[in-house]
């Protein structure tokens, strides 16, 4: 039986599962891994910290995630397989309230990503925020 997203535990094995499916993607697992190179294990920590402040309300995340994707070579087609493997990996291990929200967030935070990095390659003139 699956259980909801309660716990820092269950968020690391959300995390850990979708970045080993992202990692095998052949769309988008070479820009994942042509940027983080061999710095995987400080990548996954700042993502556990991002989704422990996300979705347990737990303020370890400071940052912004946004600026690090900006320059990414990623369109439409990158986020809805981003989307799909993160919707794949919390149906595969989780279900309740909080799996949803995840999927909302996840959902909210593609569409955010893409219309800013479609704003910024139209305004090349403009900085990312």
């Amino acid at each position: 039986m699956k259980k909801d997203i309660e716990n820092l535990d269950d968020i690391k094995l959300l995390v850990d599962e979708f970045y080993n499916r992202v990692k095998q993607n052949p769309l988008i697992g070479p820009i994942f891994i042509g940027v983080i190179k061999d710095n995987w294990p400080a990548h996954l920590e700042k993502l556990y910290r991002f989704w422990q402040t996300v979705l347990l309300s737990e303020p370890t995340y400071s940052g912004s995630p946004f600026k690090p994707h900006s320059q990414l070579p990623i369109e439409q087609k990158h986020f809805d397989v981003w989307l799909g493997l993160f919707y794949q990996t919390i149906n595969e291990y989780f279900e309740g309230e909080k799996a949803e929200e995840a999927k909302l967030r996840a959902t909210k935070m593609a569409e955010m990503f893409l219309l800013k990095i479609e704003y910024l390659r139209s305004h090349p003139s403009q900085k990312a925020l």
